[in-house]
């Protein structure tokens, strides 16, 4: 597979038209593959393995993950509330690093490294997933009522739930000597959905099209909140879970379905309205949104937590629809074909242009 990838990577580089010129999935898949692979950002690596699984490969030749371990681990203290192991949020020219707490490992044991891969890292020696794992429930820290908490815990609440099964095993002991019940964390998960998008079930109770996006409740987190989704979905995969939780799961599973078309409304209304110049910042939103709800709606699936009904296809088939428009305008733009142009004038609409396409291509395998 490696083979194939330089191989395409050369041919993409060499002819910037041809990439133009790319189906929209293959449009993703290339620019997921060409510009996550820089070693020197361990955030885009990590989409990399998102996209293309615990193989891919940095541009260097190296394994993605071993860049990431190697490169950019901390060692913290050993002892007390202190996480042993740590990344920074960013480098000091503003590279992002792991901007959400607990992505890398996330990544890591989601895409199938078993936990007892063992790593070389310059700061800290030899490690295992496994020690990393460990690391992280030192450093956990329970704190429901702080939104800034909710915000950023979704990505290690995914991990965890990867980790652990329901019931007196998922109690553990961090750092500080808090015993932390992982079951209870979750419970105050899925109300924090419940509280945070209020507005939203309230909308879908009584018929409504739409609720406006404020940065209110859920959409104030990153990626519209879609990764605490996630993390609860995937607790959700055991039938323990589902059962107690009953009519609040599926009302979860009901609101996602309906923020596909609420958020499709708004915007397709922006588009419209917005100048031209704005429009490819609107379009990678729109990449955004609709690659990660691909992506929940194909792990629901995949890991069992939910079996789609013929409406649940539906919204599937309409999302990849939506997702091929989108890339269709981006590339009608000279946004993939001019990406390092892209990078000098807005470099977060950069980044979000890798790290999107790479969960809308895990999305798109994960719903085919």
């Amino acid at each position: 597979m490696r083979p194939v990838r330089f191989a395409l990577s050369l041919l993409l580089l060499a002819s910037p038209a041809l990439a133009g010129a790319l189906s929209t999935e293959a449009q993703l898949r290339s620019q997921c593959l060409l510009h996550a692979a820089d070693p020197k950002n361990p955030w885009g690596l990590a989409h990399g393995i998102c996209a293309f699984g615990k193989s891919y490969a940095a541009s260097d030749g190296r394994r993605a993950a071993d860049v990431i371990l190697n490169d950019f681990l901390q060692k913290g203290a050993a002892t007390g509330a202190t996480l042993p192991y740590s990344f920074a949020r960013y480098a000091k020219d503003g590279t992002p690093v792991e901007p959400h707490t607990n992505l890398h490992v996330k990544t890591l044991v989601l895409a199938g490294l078993p936990l007892t891969t063992a790593f070389e890292t310059r700061a800290a020696g030899k490690v295992t997933l496994g020690d990393l794992v460990k690391g992280v429930q030192r450093g956990f820290v329970h704190v429901p009522g702080n939104p800034a908490y909710w915000a950023d815990v979704g990505w290690t609440l995914d991990l965890l739930a990867a980790v652990h099964t329901p019931g007196p095993s998922a109690v553990f002991t961090n750092g500080a000597g808090t015993a932390i019940d992982f079951n209870r964390v979750m419970e105050d998960a899925l109300a924090e959905l419940e509280r945070a998008q209020a507005d939203l079930l309230a909308a879908l109770d009584a018929g409504q099209a739409e609720v406006p996006k404020r940065k209110q409740g859920l959409y104030a987190h990153p990626c519209g909140g879609l990764h605490l989704v996630q993390a609860v979905f995937h607790w959700a995969r055991f039938p323990a879970v589902r059962k107690a939780w009953g009519k609040r799961l599926e009302r979860q599973v009901a609101v996602l379905g309906w923020r596909l078309g609420s958020e499709r409304r708004q915007y397709e209304a922006a588009l419209q309205a917005a100048p031209t110049p704005y429009h490819r910042r609107l379009l990678v939103q729109m990449v955004k949104f609709y690659g990660h709800f691909l992506e929940t709606y194909g792990r629901l699936r995949v890991e069992k937590t939910w079996k789609w009904s013929a409406a649940d296809k539906q919204r599937v088939a309409t999302a990849r629809a939506l997702l091929d428009d989108a890339v269709r305008k981006l590339q009608g733009l000279g946004a993939f074909e001019r990406y390092d142009e892209v990078v000098r004038m807005d470099r977060q609409v950069a980044l979000d242009l890798v790290g999107d396409s790479c969960h809308a291509v895990h999305g798109l395998d994960l719903t085919r």
